[in-house]
């Protein structure tokens, strides 16, 4: 598949976070958490090339961290800057790096071997990137580089470079660090659809400096990322060497010649402040937390333990969310408390693989808008074999959180 079309299908698929996916809503109030997440990063590096789905997340996203492969979203500055879209500002450069410029740069950058059918955009455009199929003799890989600009001092800058909890995003390994000078880095070891472990892998590394440049690389054991021919075992590069890829100060001359980012909007904090510790506040005694993880400030999620095995909790906390009252509460069994408030209790099948999993919701939504929906799993991730009959806390015990005086 051609670059441009996976950019775009890519496109396509983290668009739904921008529109009320009736579906995705009615199955459950975590993914849409998850998508604002990938909104806030489309807002706040906005543009026209998509290579990270991260997002996991990193995506999730999609289902993971940071990529159009099912990981997370990472586009330049400023909206689509295609003259198509009214209001919406050009936020690329003058064109003074060439695509043909870019190529070279990847070119000279990667170990010995050939890179063929190449595809690029240059400085002109609001996200450069470059990208080729690899081949050091070992096998054909896709590898491609994106860059653009964001606001250092905003969410991105940490959303983009750490890695994501394993209970939430399958992968191999994952590594942060901060380098001298503040940049922030992250390497990643993951697959093109992370809960498919045995398809293409996708490995990145990501950089995120203190000027305000972004960097991302990835590359797969493949020579497309959604090809099922997989030429070889791992990706060409090794961690180190992608690292050197994203610190090498070649692209830096493209990164130059676009605009800085506009400045991220602050994120909105939803009704109940910190959502972690209200929630651990609302447990029943007896249940050990042993892992715990957010991903924005609307969404947590723990792992418990009542000694009988573990049981992944995850919670959503949304305000103004009455505008989709109909697509969350339209279907099904639904009751509405003497305050208004209405309740969805729903027990279903587990989506993400995991064998013998099964999830159990309790959603609510009050009179001003304060969406609240609570889930809990019979298993420590979504991916992974059940570990008990039932989740660790009963459908009595998520009605109680959700429609608890806490997030009011």
């Amino acid at each position: 598949m051609p670059f441009e079309d996976d950019l775009g299908q890519a496109l396509r698929q983290t668009g739904d976070g921008f529109s009320a996916d009736q579906q995705a809503l009615l199955d459950g109030g975590e993914r849409r958490g998850r998508r604002r997440l990938a909104r806030r990063r489309v807002a706040a590096v906005a543009g026209g090339a998509l290579t990270l789905a991260l997002v996991a997340t990193v995506g999730a996203y999609s289902g993971g961290l940071l990529g159009g492969s099912g990981s997370g979203a990472t586009v330049a500055a400023g909206g689509s800057g295609n003259g198509k879209d009214p209001g919406v500002p050009e936020r690329g450069g003058s064109g003074a790096v060439t695509p043909e410029m870019l190529v070279a740069t990847l070119k000279g950058l990667l170990p010995a071997g050939t890179l063929t059918d190449t595809r690029a955009r240059g400085s002109k455009d609001q996200a450069p990137y470059v990208s080729g199929v690899f081949d050091d003799g070992k096998g054909r890989s896709q590898v491609s580089v994106v860059l653009t600009r964001i606001d250092p001092s905003g969410q991105m800058f940490r959303q983009m470079t750490e890695c994501p909890s394993t209970t939430q995003v399958p992968h191999d390994g994952c590594t942060e660090e901060t380098l001298p000078g503040g940049a922030r880095l992250m390497l990643f070891r993951g697959y093109v659809y992370p809960d498919r472990r045995s398809d293409t892998k996708d490995w990145r590394a990501t950089l995120a400096t203190r000027d305000g440049y972004l960097i991302d690389a990835n590359e797969h054991n493949a020579p497309a990322e959604k090809d099922s021919g997989i030429t070889r075992a791992d990706p060409p590069l090794t961690m180190a060497q992608m690292k050197a890829l994203v610190t090498s100060d070649r692209w830096h001359a493209a990164l130059e010649d676009l605009p800085a980012a506009l400045i991220e909007p602050p994120v909105q904090t939803p009704a109940g402040g910190n959502v972690q510790g209200r929630l651990k506040s609302l447990l029943p005694q007896g249940l050990k937390v042993v892992e715990k993880g957010d991903d924005g400030p609307d969404y947590t999620f723990l792992v418990l333990d009542d000694g009988k095995g573990r049981s992944l909790v995850q919670i959503n906390v949304q305000p103004n969310m009455g505008d989709v009252a109909k697509d969350l509460f339209g279907s099904g069994e639904v009751t509405t408390l003497p305050d208004g408030t209405k309740v969805k209790a729903e027990k279903k099948v587990g989506e993400k693989g995991g064998q013998g999993v099964v999830w159990w919701s309790v959603d609510t939504l009050r009179p001003n808008g304060l969406r609240v929906v609570v889930s809990a799993f019979n298993s420590a991730t979504q991916h992974t074999e059940a570990t008990r009959d039932t989740p660790a806390l009963t459908m009595e015990q998520l009605k109680a959180i959700a429609t608890s005086d806490t997030w009011k």
